[in-house]
């Protein structure tokens, strides 16, 4: 299995195409968004490509590989355009054993996790910072922003890939260039 992983689009159609030609790139099976999808919000600038109508039109030709959640810029109205689910304000992905907590981090945020085993993945956004790293046994991954990155970083993804081995978690660049990885064996078996 191979998951694509993105956050903050906030409207631009610019810098969705862009992701989705690197999901195209990358062969993943399903697409996880962790929220703002149209809306630039009122503590960014507005994007180039600023086009929400058009973001909901293109997001909505993938609708059936899109596994997406809340952000803090989302709305009702943004659900009205959008033809998936993505008004939760977490979902959970299940792989070989292992859990991916999904939300997008002005709620539940690496300072407050929601419980979790070792070895299950916290994946948040809104901080617009790519980051990948583990502590006390949860790997934290936040993907960045595909529109508006902050700290100097440029517009990242983040991709996780399942073998037969484990898992292997990177975050890249829109051009495929890899800015950190990370690989986890299979978890290990719970004791009775």
């Amino acid at each position: 299995m191979k998951l694509f992983i993105i956050s903050d689009i906030h409207g631009s159609l610019e810098s969705l195409e862009t992701a989705l030609e690197a999901f195209q790139r990358e062969g993943a099976s399903h697409l996880l968004i962790l929220g703002d999808y149209l809306n630039h919000g009122p503590r960014n600038p507005i994007p180039g490509g600023y086009a929400p109508d058009r973001t909901a039109v293109l997001l909505n030709r993938h609708r059936e590989k899109i596994l997406g959640i809340r952000g803090n810029c989302d709305s009702e109205v943004d659900q009205m355009l959008l033809e998936f689910p993505m008004m939760g304000d977490y979902a959970i992905v299940l792989d070989q054993g292992r859990r991916f907590f999904l939300t997008h981090g002005h709620g539940l945020s690496p300072e407050r996790l929601p419980p979790l085993a070792k070895g299950d993945v916290f994946l948040s956004g809104h901080t617009h910072i790519p980051s990948l790293k583990p502590s006390d046994g949860i790997v934290l991954m936040n993907p960045g922003s595909v529109t508006l990155p902050k700290g100097g970083n440029p517009r990242t993804y983040g991709v996780a890939s399942s073998d037969g081995s484990g898992t292997t978690l990177e975050i890249r660049t829109m051009d495929g260039k890899s800015l950190s990885s990370l690989s986890l064996g299979m978890p290990a078996a719970e004791e009775s």
